[in-house]
């Protein structure tokens, strides 16, 4: 767990620092990318380098805010959101260069502390009736207005029905990353996170975690797409191919991110 912590402050770490500050002359391109696929990038840059030799420069935070520190001029080469929105806001901007691809697809998991909510087949359902309750004291998501994953999150509960009791015990999160560090703490009753994140945590071990189907919050797409920027060299735009390869998917799949080719065949990747 302290390697978990440790990761969740270097999070923090680089999603609040001035741009300016980064080190131009360290090696690797620099690779900007939502907070809830560190597990699964760490990995695959991990990876990358054995085969290659080559390395990249990792910067995680919401997919918000890292979108207009580079509408703003971060010196990114590589963008990888946990949604398609701010991927598309950044092409209709013309700050980018290709055109995106869709590597993954989000899953959105609720964590609740042992005995709260109890194994049922609708946790929404029992997290409306301990809210009513009175049981839940308080609530993480990861802040809607910037992070995909608390955007999801907020749609769940409103479909519902539960959104205004849940904000009298809201806690929000910077990113999907402190949401998992309240929880893992015990700061929390109740959290929704990214899979990739919780199993990383293994929020599992600590108390009860349920993925949640798409449906429960509709209007809200978690298809996680990447994207050149113009910075981009011919090493970047070979650690992008590297990131759509037979490989690749299946380390995003174990770290609990679904292939979008499975789970929306028609989707343009």
């Amino acid at each position: 767990m302290k390697n978990w912590r440790t990761c969740v402050a270097v999070v923090f770490f680089w999603s609040t620092i001035p741009l300016s500050s980064v080190p131009a002359f360290a090696n690797g391109s620099l690779i900007a990318a939502a907070a809830s696929i560190r597990p699964a990038l760490e990995e695959l840059s991990a990876r990358y380098n054995q085969v290659t030799g080559q390395s990249v420069r990792l910067v995680f935070g919401s997919s918000g805010t890292l979108a207009n520190q580079i509408a703003n001029g971060a010196p990114y080469a590589l963008f990888l959101s946990a949604n398609t929105a701010y991927v598309q806001w950044l092409v209709d901007l013309g700050f980018t260069q290709g055109v995106p691809v869709t590597y993954a697809s989000g899953v959105l998991a609720l964590y609740s502390r042992p005995g709260l909510l109890g194994q049922t087949e609708n946790p929404l359902l029992a997290l409306g009736y301990a809210l009513k309750g009175g049981t839940i004291k308080r609530l993480v998501i990861a802040n809607p207005e910037y992070a995909p994953y608390g955007s999801a999150a907020r749609a769940a509960l409103e479909h519902a029905g539960t959104w205004v009791q849940a904000k009298q015990v809201l806690l929000v999160g910077a990113n999907a990353g402190q949401a998992v560090q309240y929880a893992l703490e015990g700061d929390v009753d109740v959290a929704f996170v990214p899979m990739p994140l919780a199993r990383l945590a293994e929020l599992q071990k600590t108390g009860h975690l349920q993925a949640l189907p798409s449906e429960a919050f509709p209007n809200v797409e978690l298809d996680q797409q990447m994207v050149l920027l113009p910075g981009a060299d011919q090493k970047t735009r070979e650690f992008f191919a590297y990131l759509q390869s037979i490989d690749s998917r299946e380390i995003f799949s174990r770290h609990g991110l679904d292939d979008p080719a499975l789970t929306n065949p028609n989707l343009q990747q």
